[in-house]
């Protein structure tokens, strides 16, 4: 494994046509938006799990790719954090740990960096193992923005009905029509920010393959979380600073800056990604830094 040397800020834009791309369970489960602006949102945590996904699917059987937060849909096994802390000290250090018991205090550091080496997802996005057993805090060294959409997002709810029954012990009429509703936006184009620290992932064991397959998840996560609910989703760009430094050598607001996305002249209502221009200023690229399109 290649070690980290290099701080990384990097711009990731995609979109969703006919679909939800991440409900809001306060509010019904419709699309989530900002009420002042009716800009769309999507969580830094909806994105991680598609990251997660990947990441399961593609390295199932590799060592030091499990996941420690996996989506039961996914791996279909119920997980339980405390329950894959007290097997790590038993596989790891021979220390068997009751339901109730923690681990000795001068073996916590090293339970945490076991944990960092045997899941993917802890070494890269930190996660909080102080409760049950106790193998610290990881701080992770990729951080994410939520995604806004670059427009106003407007949600659309469809009725849906229901032609086949299930229950025979009902009526047959009680169980079909009218049973539901769903949710959706014709389009919208999201920009998500993110952040990647050399000197955390020095702490972590995150290295440049790690780096690697993360990029390859933003690009390719949702071919593999394909529902009827989310429409099509797809990557549409992965703009990649790339500073000299691990403490690097412009700040992150700057450099985001001089990436532009708008829409083309003469469109008023986008709905598809051509209609959109997204536009890198490299004129003013500071010193010591340099930009990648990877999508």
């Amino acid at each position: 494994m290649s070690e980290l040397n290099n701080r990384f800020d990097f711009v990731y834009i995609f979109d969703v046509q006919d679909g939800n791309p991440n409900g809001d369970p306060d509010a019904g489960n419709l699309p989530r938006i900002d009420a002042e602006t009716g800009m769309g949102l999507v969580t830094d945590v909806c994105l991680k799990r598609k990251v997660r996904n990947y990441v399961q699917i593609s390295h199932n059987s590799i060592p030091g790719y499990d996941i420690l937060v996996r989506s039961k849909e996914i791996s279909g096994d119920e997980v339980f954090i405390n329950g894959e802390i007290r097997k790590m000290y038993v596989e790891d250090f021979g220390i068997k740990l009751g339901v109730k018991d923690k681990a000795p205090d001068d073996k916590v550091q090293d339970g945490r960096n076991a944990m960092c080496r045997r899941f993917y997802d802890v070494r890269t996005f930190g996660a909080v193992l102080t409760t049950g057993p106790n193998a610290g805090q990881v701080r992770g060294p990729i951080q994410m923005t939520f995604a806004r959409s670059v427009d106003p997002i407007v949600s659309k709810e469809h009725v849906l009905t229901v032609c086949v029954a299930r229950d025979e012990t009902k009526s047959y009429d009680s169980q079909v029509g009218i049973q539901g509703r769903k949710s959706t936006i014709p389009y919208g184009l999201y920009v998500c920010h993110g952040f990647i620290s050399a000197n955390l992932a020095k702490q972590t064991g995150f290295s440049t393959e790690d780096l690697d397959l993360f990029w390859e998840a933003l690009k390719n996560m949702f071919d593999q979380d394909r529902s009827a609910s989310r429409g099509l989703m797809s990557a549409q760009k992965l703009i990649v600073f790339k500073h000299d430094s691990a403490l690097g050598n412009a700040s992150a607001n700057k450099l985001f800056d001089l990436v532009h996305v708008e829409k083309k002249q003469g469109v008023e209502v986008p709905r598809k990604f051509s209609d959109y221009e997204v536009t890198i200023d490299k004129d003013h690229l500071p010193e010591h830094v340099s930009i990648e399109e990877l999508l």
